[in-house]
């Protein structure tokens, strides 16, 4: 009932085009030739730096989720490639020194793609124009987000550092306080480092708004990002969340969060994540075991320890069959709802691919096209489409610089 209600408000949307007596056959070309047309950026990629080597190089097909050829293969056009550091809870000299190193592994793995291993396919946008203009040139675009501001240490000269680098959005926090936010995952506990923000990370928002950075809000903590809203003078986005009213889960947005979004200007960007689409129940031995399996890797093992580690979820799933994955269309459940609260001009799309992302329908970058035919078939226009698959963002992205540049005396 919810999915047709939500379809049936999105067709009456000014600019819904519905097209009566087509065929499925007929309602998938037409989605594929508008997915052809349109440019479509993803906002949430996560990388291993090993796979941007001569030797396994992200150019070829490897065997992740999204890599250059399935990109060309779905019309992916454009990925935020995410330079992640873990949350250790070492808040020393050696801890954050550490975390640096493992970003700048992560940047200079994304600039050899760029510059080594595809320059002729792909290459590095900084700004919202570069996006076009990559794009317009038949070229795949490469951006840079960082998730989890943990690696910024307490230096807030490592801002400019990391725009510089080009960093176009990060985050104050992931699974864990930092030293700047707590994290969504104190909900679990009740336990809060700073109730919001930390008095440093009061002093990284002005930093980011003036190197033209987008303050990502998807895993602080919801006092965090409500007071991130009110302090930044630039839109904020979520780069990755869905719909707390449809899955009440921490790492989710409620409406107020949504509204608070659309009102700094921003956009929240829908993820494909089965656990945040679809809140099921699981078995207790499920969930046991799924408990012991984080208590020894923490809740997102570090690179080294990703194959074991995907080992014994594989494992888990055998024992313990999951319940059944969300898809494409629950999925478009969340991104209808987001429209329908906040409109359309607020609502984008991301994956969180290689990371934990994907549905059924959409599991890799091959099957993005999949996604745009499912907004087809909902009634959304060409140009509703456009604006969720990239021009919303481009449009922060866009209001982000002009303010950093006036904020740096540029303009």
């Amino acid at each position: 009932m919810l999915r047709t209600a939500l379809s049936l408000s999105i067709a009456m949307l000014p600019g819904a085009v519905l097209f009566a007596q087509e065929s499925d056959s007929d309602l998938i070309a037409r989605a594929k030739a508008i997915h052809q047309r349109t440019l479509t950026l993803d906002t949430h990629v996560d990388i291993n730096p090993d796979n941007f080597t001569k030797a396994k190089s992200y150019a070829t097909r490897l065997p992740t989720q999204v890599n250059l050829p399935a990109m060309e293969e779905g019309g992916l056009d454009a990925v935020f490639l995410v330079v992640f550091v873990g949350q250790t809870g070492d808040f020393t000299p050696a801890g954050y020194q550490k975390a640096d190193a493992a970003a700048i592994a992560k940047f200079d793995a994304i600039h050899r793609l760029v510059t080594e291993l595809a320059p002729d396919r792909i290459e590095l946008a900084t700004s919202a124009a570069d996006v076009r203009r990559i794009h317009a040139a038949g070229k795949k675009v490469a951006l840079i987000g960082v998730e989890n501001g943990y690696q910024l240490g307490t230096d807030l000269a490592n801002v400019e550092r990391f725009a510089k680098l080009g960093a176009r959005y990060l985050s104050l926090a992931h699974n864990g306080h930092s030293q700047l936010s707590d994290s969504n995952t104190g909900e679990h506990d009740g336990v809060w480092a700073w109730h919001g923000l930390s008095p440093l990370g009061r002093k990284v928002i002005p930093e980011l708004n003036k190197w033209g950075i987008m303050i990502d809000v998807s895993h602080p903590s919801r006092e965090s990002m409500m007071q991130t809203v009110a302090l930044s003078r630039a839109p904020v986005i979520a780069s990755h969340s869905a719909v707390r009213a449809l899955c009440d889960h921490s790492r989710n947005l409620d409406d107020e969060q949504l509204r608070a979004i659309a009102r700094s200007g921003g956009v929240a960007q829908i993820v494909a994540f089965n656990a945040y689409l679809k809140c099921q129940t699981e078995s207790a031995e499920r969930r046991q075991a799924i408990a012991e399996l984080r208590s020894q890797f923490g809740n997102r093992p570090a690179e080294e320890r990703r194959a074991e580690f995907e080992k014994r979820m594989a494992e888990i799933d055998r024992q313990y069959p999951p319940p059944p994955r969300a898809t494409v269309k629950d999925f478009a459940d969340h991104i209808d709802y987001a429209v329908k609260l906040i409109g359309i001009d607020h609502v984008g799309i991301a994956s969180d691919f290689d990371g934990g992302g994907g549905v059924v329908g959409w599991s890799n970058a091959a099957e993005t096209a999949n996604v745009t035919v499912e907004l087809v078939r909902r009634g959304y226009s060409e140009e509703q489409i456009g604006k969720l698959w990239g021009g919303n963002l481009l449009r922060v992205m866009e209001e982000v610089e002009r303010i950093g540049k006036r904020l740096r005396g540029e303009s």
